[in-house]
């Protein structure tokens, strides 16, 4: 297959060469990523100002471009430009710690991953959920494995899968289960500062929560050394809110 690989830790990242050597052997790889890191910036794209593309001269056994801009971007001028045609799959990652719950809203891995799937393209965002420790070789075996007995194709348009990989060893994965995008969340708080010239700044922090009841949360079959496969979609209307609402206000209303 021909693939193109995006991330958000940026271009020279260790995840995105490592999931690129992995895939590189058995598929065509072309990287396309941000030239910084641009975690956490969701699906933002550059509208206000030019974007540079530049070809790195890497010795890899593929071509790898760097791009002044967002995960998203990457995925469109890497379509538009680089490639001149759509690939056969977008893959988006590895990223530095996991993508779960409300992650999913703010990760520049997700973003590049749902722009493929705007653009028409199946796509995967994949993780290796220890920021301090991550294995990047586990989750890049387990790409290509996967690659080998999924049906990408069966990815619906606008939608993508969300890929978290336990950061353990290869052969202590115990396999991949379908999940669902959880509630875990993220009780921040802002911690004052000093800077050197007397001026106060903030920096933020957070508490982690997770008590999703439901035994398909993605963040819960982690803890039992299980890959979690979460399929979402970039449509974010609320079906049961909708339906309740409808029952409520059967006519059109107008405010006057």
């Amino acid at each position: 297959m021909k693939i193109l690989v995006t991330n958000d830790d940026g271009v020279t990242a260790d995840g995105i060469l490592c999931l690129a050597r992995f895939l590189c052997k058995e598929h065509e790889i072309t990287v396309v990523a941000p030239e910084t890191e641009q975690s956490a910036v969701g699906h933002a794209i550059t509208i206000r100002f030019p974007l540079w593309l530049r070809k790195l001269d890497i010795k890899e056994p593929f071509e790898i471009y760097s791009v002044s801009g967002t995960p998203a971007d990457c995925v469109k001028i890497g379509i538009d430009v680089v490639l001149g045609k759509k690939p056969d799959l977008v893959i988006s990652g590895i990223n530095r710690g996991n993508n779960l719950g409300t992650d999913v809203i703010y990760s520049g891995t997700v973003s590049g991953a749902l722009e493929g799937a705007i653009a028409g393209v199946p796509s995967i965002a994949v993780s290796s959920c220890d920021y301090k420790n991550p294995i990047y070789e586990t989750a890049a075996k387990f790409i290509l494995q996967f690659l080998k007995e999924f049906d990408i194709h069966s990815i619906p348009r606008f939608s993508a899968l969300n890929i978290n990989v336990p950061s353990i060893p290869y052969e202590k994965l115990k396999g991949w289960k379908l999940t669902k995008q959880s509630n875990r969340m993220y009780d921040d708080y802002f911690e004052k500062r000093i800077d050197p010239s007397g001026n106060d700044y903030y920096w933020m922090l957070g508490n982690i929560i997770e008590n999703d009841p439901d035994p398909k949360a993605d963040y819960k079959v982690l803890k039992d050394n299980y890959v979690s496969v979460t399929p979402i979609s970039l449509f974010m209307t609320d079906e049961k809110y909708l339906q309740k609402l409808e029952e409520r206000y059967s006519e059109n209303k107008i405010i006057r």
